[in-house]
Protein backbone atom coordinates (compact mmCIF):
# COMPACT_ATOMS: atom_id res chain seq x y z
CA UNK A 1 0.00 0.00 0.00
CA UNK A 2 1.20 3.47 -0.55
CA UNK A 3 0.04 6.97 -0.12
CA UNK A 4 -0.49 8.82 -3.07
CA UNK A 5 -1.62 12.86 -3.17
CA UNK A 6 -5.46 12.83 -4.50
CA UNK A 7 -7.51 15.39 -5.60
CA UNK A 8 -11.58 15.73 -6.70
CA UNK A 9 -12.76 18.34 -9.04
CA UNK A 10 -15.33 20.19 -10.19
CA UNK A 11 -14.61 20.84 -14.21
CA UNK A 12 -16.05 23.26 -16.39
CA UNK A 13 -17.30 24.96 -13.06
CA UNK A 14 -17.47 28.54 -12.11
CA UNK A 15 -18.07 27.27 -8.29
CA UNK A 16 -18.11 23.87 -6.58
CA UNK A 17 -21.25 21.94 -7.43
CA UNK A 18 -22.04 23.48 -10.88
CA UNK A 19 -19.73 21.13 -13.09
CA UNK A 20 -18.67 17.08 -13.76
CA UNK A 21 -16.54 15.88 -10.99
CA UNK A 22 -13.07 14.32 -11.82
CA UNK A 23 -10.74 12.17 -9.31
CA UNK A 24 -7.13 13.13 -10.01
CA UNK A 25 -4.65 10.14 -8.50
CA UNK A 26 -1.06 11.78 -8.75
CA UNK A 27 2.00 10.17 -8.35
CA UNK A 28 0.24 7.02 -9.63
CA UNK A 29 3.45 5.15 -10.73
CA UNK A 30 3.84 1.40 -9.54
CA UNK A 31 -0.02 0.92 -9.76
CA UNK A 32 -1.22 -1.65 -12.56
CA UNK A 33 -4.25 -1.75 -14.80
CA UNK A 34 -6.43 -3.44 -12.45
CA UNK A 35 -5.39 -1.03 -9.40
CA UNK A 36 -6.78 1.63 -11.79
CA UNK A 37 -9.77 0.27 -12.62
CA UNK A 38 -10.44 -0.78 -8.75
CA UNK A 39 -9.91 2.60 -7.63
CA UNK A 40 -12.47 4.00 -10.31
CA UNK A 41 -14.73 1.73 -9.19
CA UNK A 42 -14.32 2.91 -5.88
CA UNK A 43 -14.87 6.23 -6.38
CA UNK A 44 -17.97 6.14 -7.98
CA UNK A 45 -17.12 9.21 -10.35
CA UNK A 46 -17.55 9.39 -14.02
CA UNK A 47 -14.12 9.22 -14.73
CA UNK A 48 -10.92 8.87 -12.38
CA UNK A 49 -7.86 9.73 -14.01
CA UNK A 50 -3.91 8.95 -13.50
CA UNK A 51 -0.98 11.16 -13.68
CA UNK A 52 2.78 9.68 -14.67
CA UNK A 53 5.69 10.77 -15.90
CA UNK A 54 5.80 11.82 -19.29
CA UNK A 55 7.45 9.03 -21.36
CA UNK A 56 8.23 11.92 -24.21
CA UNK A 57 10.34 14.52 -23.78
CA UNK A 58 7.50 17.57 -25.80
CA UNK A 59 5.27 16.16 -23.29
CA UNK A 60 4.36 18.07 -19.81
CA UNK A 61 2.85 14.49 -18.37
CA UNK A 62 1.17 11.20 -19.41
CA UNK A 63 -2.07 10.08 -18.04
CA UNK A 64 -4.42 7.75 -18.44
CA UNK A 65 -8.40 7.90 -17.57
CA UNK A 66 -10.79 5.50 -16.38
CA UNK A 67 -14.60 4.96 -16.02
CA UNK A 68 -16.23 2.69 -13.48
CA UNK A 69 -16.40 0.30 -15.89
CA UNK A 70 -13.54 0.64 -18.54
CA UNK A 71 -10.19 2.80 -19.68
CA UNK A 72 -11.42 5.59 -21.36
CA UNK A 73 -9.02 6.53 -24.82
CA UNK A 74 -10.32 10.31 -24.23
CA UNK A 75 -12.70 12.55 -22.54
CA UNK A 76 -12.99 15.97 -22.20
CA UNK A 77 -13.42 17.00 -18.54
CA UNK A 78 -10.96 14.37 -17.20
CA UNK A 79 -8.32 15.62 -19.75
CA UNK A 80 -9.09 19.32 -18.49
CA UNK A 81 -9.38 18.96 -15.31
CA UNK A 82 -6.11 16.38 -14.66
CA UNK A 83 -4.25 19.60 -16.52
CA UNK A 84 -5.61 22.04 -13.23
CA UNK A 85 -4.10 19.29 -10.53
CA UNK A 86 -1.09 18.89 -12.54
CA UNK A 87 -0.65 22.96 -12.08
CA UNK A 88 -1.58 22.70 -8.67
CA UNK A 89 0.71 20.43 -7.80
CA UNK A 90 3.57 22.08 -9.28
CA UNK A 91 4.33 18.59 -11.70
CA UNK A 92 4.60 20.74 -14.90
CA UNK A 93 4.71 24.42 -16.19
CA UNK A 94 3.14 25.83 -19.14
CA UNK A 95 5.60 26.77 -21.79
CA UNK A 96 4.26 29.72 -23.98
CA UNK A 97 0.91 29.03 -22.42
CA UNK A 98 0.41 26.05 -23.39
CA UNK A 99 0.78 22.05 -21.73
CA UNK A 100 1.24 18.71 -23.46
CA UNK A 101 -0.76 15.72 -22.08
CA UNK A 102 0.49 12.37 -23.28
CA UNK A 103 -2.26 9.53 -23.47
CA UNK A 104 -3.92 7.11 -25.09
CA UNK A 105 -5.35 9.84 -27.99
CA UNK A 106 -2.12 10.54 -28.51
CA UNK A 107 -0.25 13.92 -27.70
CA UNK A 108 -3.05 17.24 -26.94
CA UNK A 109 -1.93 20.82 -26.25
CA UNK A 110 -4.29 22.18 -23.96
CA UNK A 111 -4.18 26.22 -23.26
CA UNK A 112 -3.83 27.43 -20.16
CA UNK A 113 -5.17 31.53 -19.53
CA UNK A 114 -5.42 33.09 -16.17
CA UNK A 115 -4.20 32.41 -12.80
CA UNK A 116 -5.75 31.15 -9.48
CA UNK A 117 -9.49 31.33 -9.22
CA UNK A 118 -9.75 32.96 -12.70
CA UNK A 119 -7.84 30.25 -14.64
CA UNK A 120 -9.31 28.95 -17.74
CA UNK A 121 -7.97 25.57 -19.41
CA UNK A 122 -9.12 24.83 -22.55
CA UNK A 123 -7.42 21.09 -24.52
CA UNK A 124 -7.35 21.13 -28.69
CA UNK A 125 -9.97 17.53 -28.76
CA UNK A 126 -8.89 14.94 -31.07
CA UNK A 127 -10.07 16.40 -35.02
CA UNK A 128 -13.91 15.06 -35.15
CA UNK A 129 -15.41 13.78 -38.55
CA UNK A 130 -18.22 13.12 -40.18
CA UNK A 131 -19.41 9.53 -39.84
CA UNK A 132 -22.87 9.84 -41.76
CA UNK A 133 -25.54 12.77 -42.01
CA UNK A 134 -29.24 11.12 -41.74
CA UNK A 135 -32.78 12.46 -42.27
CA UNK A 136 -34.79 12.09 -38.71
CA UNK A 137 -37.16 9.47 -40.19
CA UNK A 138 -33.77 6.78 -40.20
CA UNK A 139 -35.59 3.75 -38.90
CA UNK A 140 -32.33 3.72 -36.19
CA UNK A 141 -33.44 6.94 -35.20
CA UNK A 142 -37.01 6.94 -35.13
CA UNK A 143 -37.88 5.53 -31.58
CA UNK A 144 -35.07 7.39 -29.73
CA UNK A 145 -36.29 11.04 -31.54
CA UNK A 146 -40.27 9.94 -31.14
CA UNK A 147 -42.02 13.17 -30.33
CA UNK A 148 -38.74 15.52 -30.91
CA UNK A 149 -39.66 18.55 -32.25
CA UNK A 150 -36.47 19.07 -34.14
CA UNK A 151 -34.31 22.13 -35.73
CA UNK A 152 -33.15 23.17 -38.78
CA UNK A 153 -29.95 20.80 -39.22
CA UNK A 154 -30.66 16.91 -39.94
CA UNK A 155 -29.43 14.50 -37.64
CA UNK A 156 -25.49 13.37 -37.85
CA UNK A 157 -23.08 10.95 -36.32
CA UNK A 158 -19.87 11.86 -35.40
CA UNK A 159 -16.05 10.56 -35.01
CA UNK A 160 -13.96 12.25 -32.62
CA UNK A 161 -12.41 10.07 -30.01
CA UNK A 162 -15.91 8.92 -29.27
CA UNK A 163 -19.26 8.55 -31.61
CA UNK A 164 -22.51 11.07 -30.73
CA UNK A 165 -24.95 11.79 -32.72
CA UNK A 166 -26.05 15.22 -32.83
CA UNK A 167 -29.53 15.99 -32.60
CA UNK A 168 -30.82 19.41 -33.20
CA UNK A 169 -33.87 20.89 -31.49
CA UNK A 170 -36.33 23.81 -32.32
CA UNK A 171 -35.58 25.79 -29.42
CA UNK A 172 -34.27 25.59 -25.75
CA UNK A 173 -37.36 25.24 -23.66
CA UNK A 174 -38.05 21.94 -25.66
CA UNK A 175 -34.65 20.41 -25.16
CA UNK A 176 -34.86 21.60 -21.43
CA UNK A 177 -38.18 19.56 -21.48
CA UNK A 178 -36.79 16.46 -23.29
CA UNK A 179 -37.59 13.15 -21.51
CA UNK A 180 -35.40 10.46 -23.15
CA UNK A 181 -37.13 6.49 -23.75
CA UNK A 182 -33.69 5.76 -22.48
CA UNK A 183 -34.36 2.15 -23.83
CA UNK A 184 -34.16 3.44 -27.59
CA UNK A 185 -31.14 5.66 -27.13
CA UNK A 186 -29.41 2.44 -25.27
CA UNK A 187 -30.93 0.37 -28.37
CA UNK A 188 -29.53 3.66 -30.93
CA UNK A 189 -26.05 3.92 -28.97
CA UNK A 190 -24.96 0.13 -28.90
CA UNK A 191 -26.41 -0.58 -32.74
CA UNK A 192 -24.17 2.31 -34.18
CA UNK A 193 -21.12 1.95 -31.33
CA UNK A 194 -21.64 5.53 -30.31
CA UNK A 195 -22.22 6.86 -26.84
CA UNK A 196 -25.85 7.64 -27.57
CA UNK A 197 -27.82 11.63 -28.01
CA UNK A 198 -26.38 14.55 -27.84
CA UNK A 199 -29.00 16.78 -28.32
CA UNK A 200 -28.54 20.64 -28.55
CA UNK A 201 -30.90 23.88 -29.25
CA UNK A 202 -29.76 27.73 -29.98
CA UNK A 203 -30.41 30.43 -27.57
CA UNK A 204 -31.40 33.85 -27.79
CA UNK A 205 -31.25 36.97 -24.30
CA UNK A 206 -29.51 34.22 -22.35
CA UNK A 207 -25.30 34.54 -21.21
CA UNK A 208 -24.75 31.05 -23.72
CA UNK A 209 -25.20 30.21 -27.15
CA UNK A 210 -26.03 27.17 -27.35
CA UNK A 211 -27.65 24.58 -24.41
CA UNK A 212 -27.37 20.96 -24.58
CA UNK A 213 -28.02 17.63 -23.28
CA UNK A 214 -25.43 14.60 -23.16
CA UNK A 215 -27.79 11.16 -23.15
CA UNK A 216 -25.19 8.21 -22.55
CA UNK A 217 -26.88 4.42 -23.56
CA UNK A 218 -23.61 2.90 -24.38
CA UNK A 219 -22.78 0.56 -21.07
CA UNK A 220 -24.41 2.97 -18.13
CA UNK A 221 -27.52 5.05 -19.53
CA UNK A 222 -27.33 8.62 -17.57
CA UNK A 223 -27.10 12.22 -18.45
CA UNK A 224 -23.89 13.45 -18.43
CA UNK A 225 -23.24 16.82 -16.62
CA UNK A 226 -21.08 18.26 -18.74
CA UNK A 227 -19.09 16.88 -21.95
CA UNK A 228 -15.87 18.46 -23.15
CA UNK A 229 -15.22 15.79 -25.74
CA UNK A 230 -19.36 15.89 -27.20
CA UNK A 231 -19.64 19.62 -27.48
CA UNK A 232 -16.27 19.38 -29.70
CA UNK A 233 -18.14 17.29 -31.78
CA UNK A 234 -20.61 19.23 -32.07
CA UNK A 235 -18.85 22.46 -32.92
CA UNK A 236 -16.98 20.11 -35.84
CA UNK A 237 -20.84 19.45 -37.20
CA UNK A 238 -21.44 23.14 -36.91
CA UNK A 239 -18.22 24.26 -38.29
CA UNK A 240 -18.77 22.00 -40.94
CA UNK A 241 -22.20 22.95 -41.85
CA UNK A 242 -21.26 27.28 -41.12
CA UNK A 243 -23.39 26.61 -38.73
CA UNK A 244 -21.44 28.12 -35.45
CA UNK A 245 -23.60 30.28 -33.47
CA UNK A 246 -23.92 33.52 -34.73
CA UNK A 247 -21.45 32.90 -37.44
CA UNK A 248 -18.52 33.44 -34.46
CA UNK A 249 -15.66 30.93 -33.85
CA UNK A 250 -15.98 31.60 -30.34
CA UNK A 251 -18.92 30.50 -28.19
CA UNK A 252 -20.41 29.22 -24.35
CA UNK A 253 -22.51 26.31 -23.84
CA UNK A 254 -25.09 25.73 -20.92
CA UNK A 255 -24.82 21.97 -19.93
CA UNK A 256 -26.48 20.18 -16.94
CA UNK A 257 -29.27 21.84 -15.27
CA UNK A 258 -31.50 19.36 -15.87
CA UNK A 259 -29.27 16.89 -13.70
CA UNK A 260 -29.16 19.38 -11.17
CA UNK A 261 -25.61 21.38 -12.37
CA UNK A 262 -25.48 24.04 -14.33
CA UNK A 263 -21.43 24.18 -16.06
CA UNK A 264 -20.59 26.80 -18.73
CA UNK A 265 -18.29 25.49 -21.41
CA UNK A 266 -15.94 27.55 -23.68
CA UNK A 267 -15.85 26.23 -27.31
CA UNK A 268 -13.32 27.83 -30.02
CA UNK A 269 -12.71 26.75 -33.55
CA UNK A 270 -9.45 27.85 -34.67
CA UNK A 271 -8.74 29.33 -37.96
CA UNK A 272 -7.47 25.20 -38.87
CA UNK A 273 -10.73 24.13 -37.89
CA UNK A 274 -9.55 22.67 -34.65
CA UNK A 275 -11.59 22.79 -31.58
CA UNK A 276 -10.86 23.48 -28.37
CA UNK A 277 -13.07 22.70 -25.19
CA UNK A 278 -12.31 24.27 -21.70
CA UNK A 279 -13.62 26.25 -18.78
CA UNK A 280 -13.08 26.93 -15.20
CA UNK A 281 -11.98 23.83 -12.80
CA UNK A 282 -12.28 24.34 -8.44
CA UNK A 283 -10.47 22.32 -6.31
CA UNK A 284 -12.87 20.55 -4.08
CA UNK A 285 -10.69 17.88 -2.18
CA UNK A 286 -7.02 17.88 -1.43
CA UNK A 287 -5.84 15.22 0.26
CA UNK A 288 -4.33 11.42 0.19
CA UNK A 289 -5.57 8.68 -0.82
CA UNK A 290 -3.88 4.48 -0.04
CA UNK A 291 -3.72 1.68 -2.17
Amino acid sequence: MTTRRFLQLDVFSPSPGAGNPLAVVLDAQGLDDASMQAIARWTRLPETTFVFPPQDAASSYRLRMFSPQKEVPFAGHPSIGTAHAVLEAALAVPVDGLLVQEGIAGMLPLRVEGDGLHRTIAIRTPRASVAEVVEPTDRRLTSALQGWPLGTLPPARMQGGRSWWVVELSDETTLRALQPDWNAVAALAESTDSMGVFAYARCSAQPWDLAVRAFVGNGRRFEDAASGAANAVLAAWLDERGALPGGRRDYVVSQGREVGHDARLHLHVDAEGEVWSGGQIQTVIRGTIDW
